[in-house]
């Protein structure tokens, strides 16, 4: 695989010069991939990086067909202390990678906390080292299924989660269908799917009256709607791609180490801060180093899982998503909500509280984007101790 990557990259195509002017605008800028691509092929050594990525246990296990590749983390230390059954959930463009930081803040309590984390992290089906389904309808919706029975498996009949990005869904969707196993939720992005009714009846009527709907200091992050639109026109190109064409998008991704990280790195650019559009270097090295960005390219490079992955936007953006109307539904789970600066959707807590009508907590960071867990670790991990602290004083009352 490395050799057959190394020739790839020594191969590779010139790159097309960028535009005068154009920074990130259009994509990824050239001369940036250039960089990148200097440093995966000079500096990036795999073997050192499988050290690192083998520090935690890992292992497969066979639900509903599927091998599901998890992380398990359990604390060193439990005397004395109420151990937290966890299950934390990546999205896309992202990996169990994305956790590497943030789980050892989890599984060592700071001082003055009766509890601690045995932290659950599985690659979603079809990313990674997980399996991918071979017929259609493995949907986020379905994923929360099989999550549940992984839990299951792992002996936790009742459980927590926390996720971002389509760990986020998968989040929304298990607490909808599960509530008597899911004890609490922690959501670096929440949201509710766009078939809540209310909800969308509050969102246009705040685009006339911001205050019915959000905090004067947050506005800007709603409206005017024109504005949040434009830039959802913007970012959102891929989405319907891969809602579309997976398959198509995914063969030149697979063929192209090249390709795969433009791809995926050029999310880490404008996801974690909407002004590095008008960056050459896209802000990468502000927050991340090319070695992490690269660990996480690397696992859908050595995995051939890029298309796969995709595949989840078609299977969830589909009739059953309308059909189910899974964001109309309340769900009393405890729930927590971390609300990073640059998160690239924002939704009020006026708006979140038609979904998750027990919201104990809800935290604005003036720090942080869309890929919280990899560039603000310990902020997310306080944010977090502080959310199931509250949710095991909820059960005690």
């Amino acid at each position: 695989i490395i050799n057959d990557l190394n020739q790839r990259l020594r191969n590779a195509r010139p790159f097309t010069p960028p535009l005068e002017g154009i920074q990130q605008q259009y994509g990824m800028n050239s001369k940036l991939l250039s960089e990148i691509v200097e440093f995966w092929k000079t500096k990036y050594d795999w073997k050192e990086r499988q050290v690192f990525l083998n520090q935690f246990p890992q292992f497969k296990t066979n639900i509903q067909g599927l091998d599901i590749h998890f992380i398990r983390v359990k604390p060193a230390n439990t005397k004395g202390l109420k151990v937290l059954p966890l299950l934390l959930l990546h999205g896309w463009p992202g990996s169990v990678r994305e956790f590497y930081e943030l789980m050892p803040l989890l599984t060592k309590p700071p001082p003055g906390k009766d509890f601690v984390f045995e932290v659950i992290a599985p690659s979603l089906p079809g990313y990674g080292f997980s399996d991918a389904a071979s017929k259609p309808g493995l949907s986020a919706m379905k994923i929360g299924l099989v999550f549940k029975n992984l839990m299951h498996r792992l002996g936790f009949k009742k459980f927590y989660i926390q996720g971002g990005d389509w760990g986020a869904v998968i989040l929304a969707n298990m607490v909808t269908l599960f509530p008597d196993e899911v004890l609490g939720a922690h959501s670096n992005a929440c949201v509710i799917l766009n078939d809540n009714l209310i909800v969308n009846l509050k969102l246009l009527l705040g685009s006339i009256f911001p205050s019915l709907v959000v905090n004067k200091e947050h506005e800007s992050k709603m409206y005017p709607l024109s504005n949040v639109l434009e830039f959802t026109l913007r970012e959102s190109g891929y989405m319907h791609l891969q809602s579309t064409k997976p398959d198509t998008i995914g063969v030149g991704l697979n063929d192209s180490p090249v390709g795969l990280a433009a791809y995926i790195i050029e999310k880490f650019t404008t996801w974690t801060n909407r002004d590095w559009i008008n960056r050459m270097d896209g802000g990468l090295l502000m927050k991340y180093d090319f070695t992490k960005l690269l660990d996480n390219v690397m696992i859908y490079w050595v995995t051939n899982s890029i298309t796969t992955s995709c595949r989840l936007y078609a299977e969830s953006f589909s009739n059953e998503l309308l059909e189910r109307k899974m964001g109309s539904i309340p769900t009393k789970i405890p729930t927590a909500c971390a609300k990073f600066e640059h998160e690239i959707i924002y939704q009020s807590d006026e708006l979140l509280k038609h979904k998750y009508t027990n919201l104990l907590q809800s935290t604005h960071f003036s720090d942080g984007g869309h890929f919280a867990a990899l560039e603000v670790p310990e902020l997310l991990a306080k944010d977090m101790w502080n959310a199931f602290e509250k949710f095991l004083k909820y059960y005690k009352k």
